[in-house]
């Protein structure tokens, strides 16, 4: 019983920490259109473009996509095809989803952290900035962000099981009323 406590408690714990982080990175696609927006007016106004500007876009995009995929997961809202999926009983679901944590989610995520912190620590021991003149300084930021969306990834993956495991391991009648929690 203290173990189920723990469990729901962790996951309902990654779950707000999504739901921050997602909010988030709401923010900063407003950003990102503003960005946008002003090197398309200056590029049809003024005939110029500031490679500074260009660079920012694609950054904030990586922030965006990196630091997203957890909140993302946290809705289900990633991309898949539904054919069969949508077709299936909650348990069905849960199924996929536990089998795809254990073979896809989990290896996957735990391999783009594994190599990719070693690449984002030796930009940021070299203070890696862009290589072409005028660019953004800090490229080790968006390097960084890397590994770490991949943990925020990861941690929502982690809830995700936890949440389909309870969904398989229960009798159907408390299955029914957890789902009606959003357990």
């Amino acid at each position: 019983m203290a173990m189920r406590f723990f469990l729901k408690t962790m996951a309902a714990g990654i779950d707000r920490c999504s739901e921050w982080t997602g909010r988030m990175v709401s923010w900063v696609v407003v950003l990102l259109v503003a960005v946008v927006f002003i090197d398309v007016v200056m590029r049809y106004t003024a005939n110029t473009s500031f490679v500074f500007t260009q660079e920012l876009e694609w950054h904030l995009f990586g922030f965006i996509f990196l630091m997203g995929a957890g909140y993302t997961l946290l809705y289900d809202q990633h991309v898949r095809v539904d054919v069969i999926y949508q077709r299936l009983s909650n348990k069905g679901r849960a199924w996929i989803n536990v089998l795809g944590c254990i073979f896809f989610l989990f290896p996957g995520a735990l391999l783009i952290i594994y190599t990719s912190w070693v690449f984002a620590w030796e930009s940021f021991a070299f203070m890696e900035g862009s290589p072409d003149p005028g660019g953004i300084p800090f490229r080790f930021v968006i390097k960084a962000c890397v590994p770490l969306g991949y943990v925020l990834f990861l941690l929502q993956g982690i809830s995700m099981f936890i949440r389909n495991l309870y969904i398989l391991l229960e009798p159907p009648s408390e299955a029914n009323e957890n789902q009606r929690e959003g357990l």
